[in-house]
């Protein structure tokens, strides 16, 4: 760092922090230094690494319609040289590489290009999702769920419900007997919470134009022939996604890398303690390393870290008891991923899509058999083959569970939890316990920033946190909203450009991925959508 250059500290080493520095080093004007509260890179955007195999914590599809995104992506890992961009299943072709072993240029940084399959398990039926209008989702419901879902999406068109929660967003989009079906139970296993007590604002940041009228939408589009264009298409209806040979965390480890070889700094397990302010500035900030606290100087303060561990840190400002009291209880769910490893699966594939070995070309399953606790279902052969150790002879999966940090789940024992998720997935006839080689235990922590309780207050924190000059919230849990990947690099971005164009312009970086105002609150404490 030069003597007279100006200084950005980071709190978080995820996408978002990332993004930020390696956009600093950029102009070459900011001296970005990264400090990571744990021991990994990428955040909840990391690769878990096991005896030879990678776990994906989530499902990381990486598509966004930002260009510049697309181009940062772009120059970090380049899309994969081979297969050709019609092999779009990797497995495909598998074994056509093994036998000339590993290509060169995929042993470096590269981009696969991916075919997105993801389907619902639903009374011990698959059925495509986002739910198609094929003959098999009809026959799958049966005669009397199938005429009652069309009538009640007849009855949705002619009145529409006032929008106070995710569930009369669901509603007024697929009808009450589908949304009974595909939405109600599995949204509550997800988030603890009924989709009534749930914002309708979260149902418009991720699922935003989904309907069934988007679904007809797109199936006359293919039927009629047209070349799609990714960027006119609902998010939740792509069908293609790039992804990292060895996962997401191999991405941002990239980063991380060329971050420090252009001078940047990055500190692992070294969590932000305490943010000292004067005068509506960040002057300095203290972190906890091996050798004690240290203080750093800074002219710029990215954070990405919760709110709810960012405000009690802000030290020389007087914070409101009622700021203190809504960041404190703003809501989370955690997770839990048993990664499990297998000879084989109990069930074979009955798409018309060719596999390896005839394995099931999913790269998620959304099990929304009420019967168990697991909700969703990772593939991981099917994200990379070179996520798994041995692709030909196993099969790796990730076993995901939704909680709260403190519940019963998440206080359970690893063993109990393993032999539990094992004994579920046999439950509901996709896998021989006796086929089991291996398992692993993964808890995250505020994996989801939740939309409920106090949540409906933060425009009151924002507020606040926008009247510290230098401080810039970034990221999902940054700024405590269910961003994908894509946006909250998009935040770090653009807090960059504020920075250095001196705008100081934080109602822009808030604005990412919004489609309304998130934050305005209503006498019943439930959030109206604009």
């Amino acid at each position: 760092m030069e003597k007279d250059q100006r200084c950005a500290i980071i709190a978080g080493a995820g996408p978002a922090g990332l993004t930020a520095a390696y956009e600093f080093l950029r102009n070459n004007n900011i001296h970005p230094i990264v400090f990571e509260s744990s021991d990994e890179i990428g955040g909840i955007s990391k690769t878990v690494k096991y005896k030879g195999n990678r776990m994906d914590i989530g499902g990381h599809r990486f598509f966004s319609k930002n260009e510049r995104v697309k181009d940062f992506w772009d120059e970090i890992m380049p899309l994969q040289a081979k297969p050709s961009q019609d092999d779009i299943l990797l497995q495909n072709t598998f074994k056509e590489f093994a036998k000339e072993g590993p290509d060169p240029e995929l042993e470096n940084r590269v981009m696969l290009i991916r075919q997105r399959i993801s389907r619902i398990f639903y009374l011990r039926h698959f059925f495509d999702y986002p739910i198609s209008l094929k003959l098999s989702t009809f026959t799958g419901m049966g005669l009397s769920n199938t005429v009652n879902a069309g009538l009640g999406y007849c009855s949705s068109l002619i009145s529409k419900r006032e929008e106070n929660s995710l569930e009369d967003f669901y509603i007024n989009r697929f009808g009450k007997p589908l949304y009974k079906m595909f939405f109600e139970d599995y949204t509550e296993k997800v988030w603890g919470v009924h989709p009534s007590k749930l914002g309708a604002d979260w149902g418009s940041q991720r699922v935003k134009g989904l309907s069934v009228f988007a679904i007809l939408k797109d199936v006359i589009s293919k039927n009629l022939g047209g070349k799609k264009d990714n960027s006119q298409v609902e998010t939740s209806l792509i069908e293609q996604f790039v992804y990292p040979k060895l996962g997401p965390g191999q991405l941002w480890e990239s980063v991380a890398d060329d971050v420090k070889e252009k001078g940047g700094e990055l500190y692992m397990d070294s969590p932000v303690k305490k943010i000292k302010v004067n005068n509506k500035k960040v002057t300095s900030v203290v972190v906890e390393a091996k050798e004690g606290e240290k203080e750093y100087p800074c002219d710029y303060f990215l954070s990405s870290m919760p709110i709810k561990d960012l405000i009690p840190a802000l030290e020389g400002i007087e914070v409101p008891e009622e700021i203190r009291k809504i960041s404190n209880e703003l809501p989370y769910r955690d997770f839990i991923t048993v990664g499990l490893l297998m000879k084989k699966m109990k069930i074979n594939n009955s798409t018309k899509i060719k596999t390896f070995q005839n394995r099931i070309p999913d790269t998620w399953i959304y099990i929304q058999e009420r019967d168990v606790k697991i909700g969703r279902l990772q593939v991981f052969n099917n994200w990379s083959p070179y996520l798994v150790n041995d692709y030909e002879n196993t099969i790796w999966l990730g076993l995901e569970y939704f909680c709260t940090e403190g519940d019963e789940m998440w206080e359970m024992d690893e063993a109990s939890f393993r032999k539990m998720a094992i004994e579920e997935l046999e439950k509901i006839g996709m896998i021989d316990s006796a086929d089991v080689l291996d398992s692993v235990h993964v808890k995250i922590k505020k994996a989801y920033p939740g939309y409920h309780g106090t949540y409906y207050q933060l425009d009151k924190v924002i507020e606040f946190l926008n009247g510290i000059d230098n401080l810039y919230c970034i990221g999902r849990n940054g700024q405590h909203r269910y961003n994908n990947m894509d946006h909250s690099m998009l935040t770090a971005m653009m807090a960059v450009d504020d920075i250095n164009a001196g705008t100081n312009n934080k109602e822009e970086i808030w604005s990412v991925n919004t489609e309304n105002d998130y934050h305005e609150t209503s006498d019943n404490n439930k959030k109206q959508n604009s």
